[in-house]
């Protein structure tokens, strides 16, 4: 089985940090990835951004949809995806350059299908702030079902052991990424954390807070 890793992208008038988001995948010590963004009907220029990528490396690819919101924008990525790992990066969050490297390694020591790691926040500026969110070192259902212990942007799932998972398009975009990694962990009955902080979750006053009570 291939150890590609399919890095799945939503955007929504993610234009003005899809290229920085971008960089930072091109940017990993593995190289064994494809990255599949899907432009989610975007009025703005994220097609134009993303093509300027496209064009210059091939392992990233566009797709194009009306507007279906995350979860649907997700899974149309996932049923495109041909590697054996599932990664979810939203279109400005950001990776160090070891992330893929590192956490397919700790998979491989721990012998887990689900892994996640620790992450920091930063600003509209990109600047780091506040406190570094750590992981828990094992994660079962039980923790999920209190709050989501998985930073949707440092997961990692192996596809080739169960089968790929899909977001529950059902939940109108409400903390999909909660459930799917919820799902995930049901399904392999573990997940193991990365100390190690290993990405930068963007925090906007326009982001998502999700509403637990909701979602259960």
């Amino acid at each position: 089985m291939n150890n590609k890793v399919s890095i799945i992208t939503p955007c929504y008038n993610g234009a003005r940090y899809i290229g920085e988001t971008i960089e930072s995948v091109i940017a990993q010590d593995y190289t064994d990835w494809e990255m599949i963004i899907v432009n989610d009907g975007s009025s703005d220029n994220s097609e134009e951004v993303v093509n300027a990528y496209v064009q210059k490396d091939p392992r990233i690819r566009l797709i194009n949809q009306k507007n279906g919101g995350s979860a649907n924008a997700r899974n149309h990525g996932i049923r495109e995806a041909s590697g054996r790992y599932i990664c979810l990066l939203d279109a400005d969050d950001l990776w160090y350059p070891s992330f893929l490297s590192e956490q397919l390694a700790f998979m491989n020591e721990k012998g887990a299908a689900v892994v996640c790691s620790s992450y920091e926040h930063i600003n509209a500026d990109s600047e780091v702030f506040g406190r570094v969110d750590e992981c828990m070192p094992v994660i079962t259902t039980r923790d999920m079902y209190v709050m989501n212990r998985i930073g949707c942007l440092t997961g990692l799932y192996d596809a080739g052991t169960y089968g790929k998972i899909y977001l529950r398009e059902e939940l109108n975009s409400l903390r999909d990424d909660y459930a799917y990694w919820l799902d995930c962990v049901e399904k392999t009955g573990l997940a193991y954390g990365n100390q190690k902080v290993l990405a930068k979750y963007r925090v906007l006053d326009t982001s998502t807070t999700g509403d637990k009570r909701k979602l259960i």
